[in-house]
């Protein structure tokens, strides 16, 4: 038997390698792999990696930045290949002050979007936020009065939280 200070006196590359080389004489046990069904098919489906992840450089080169792009930042990079502004970040075209009976329509994929009013005309106060909803059918400017309904064209069946 060991006394309880010859244990603190080892030095830690001779405690761990010691436990490495228990834990390489224990059997292995065969164990299933566990995944969901959703994905099971697409594995076994050959299916090719998504398109918003870049295939990365090939060795010795240096990486673009359409080789390494992902996700949202990707799909812009493509978008703007292709012409297309996926984000549409262009202001308003405020020619007429939006009313209930007449509100400012804003185009929309998704089930919400802000909106910052700068009054009409343009720049005659501060920017206040407004979050524009499908749900509420008008939203109005609270300093200036300026109606905005949202224009929606997803998929009202679409989960909001992707």
């Amino acid at each position: 038997r060991r006394h309880p200070e010859s244990v603190c006196n080892l030095s830690p590359e001779f405690t761990t390698t010691r436990m490495f080389s228990a834990l390489r004489t224990l059997p292995l046990r065969a164990r299933p792999i566990a995944r969901t069904f959703a994905t099971t098919p697409r594995v076994f489906a050959g299916h090719k990696a998504a398109a918003l992840l870049g295939e990365g450089a090939k060795p010795g080169e240096v990486p673009t930045d359409e080789n390494q792009a992902t996700g949202l930042e990707r799909l812009e990079l493509l978008g703007k290949m292709e012409g297309v502004d996926v984000f549409d970040m262009n202001p308003l075209e405020m020619t007429r002050m939006g009313t209930l009976q007449d509100p400012i329509k804003i185009y929309s994929l998704a089930a919400e979007r802000h909106v910052g009013c700068t009054g009409y005309p343009a720049d005659s106060h501060d920017t206040i936020w407004l979050t524009v909803t499908h749900a509420k059918k008008n939203h109005r400017c609270p300093e200036c009065g300026c109606v905005y309904t949202l224009d929606f064209h997803g998929d009202p069946h679409a989960h909001e939280h992707h």
